[in-house]
């Protein structure tokens, strides 16, 4: 199964405005708290539910999570 060139196109663009969305909400939520860094509890509390539906957020965070902790052992 393949995606035509144009279906890649959207989901391309989809993933960008999503991606953009969340670093917009993570600089805000980064200077709000007067902090250089963001930690995955304060993403979670701001900037991910605002750029999409709940559930969407609740499972991206969640394979977020997973993947920082693969990562990291």
């Amino acid at each position: 199964m393949s995606m035509s060139g144009r279906t890649m196109k959207i989901v391309n663009s989809f993933v960008n405005d999503l991606f953009e969305r969340i670093a917009s909400e993570a600089a805000t939520v980064v200077r709000v708290n007067k902090k250089r860094t963001l930690g995955a509890r304060e993403l979670a509390d701001g900037g991910a539910p605002s750029c999409c539906r709940a559930d969407l957020a609740k499972h991206a965070m969640a394979e977020g999570t997973k993947a920082v902790s693969h990562a990291s052992s």
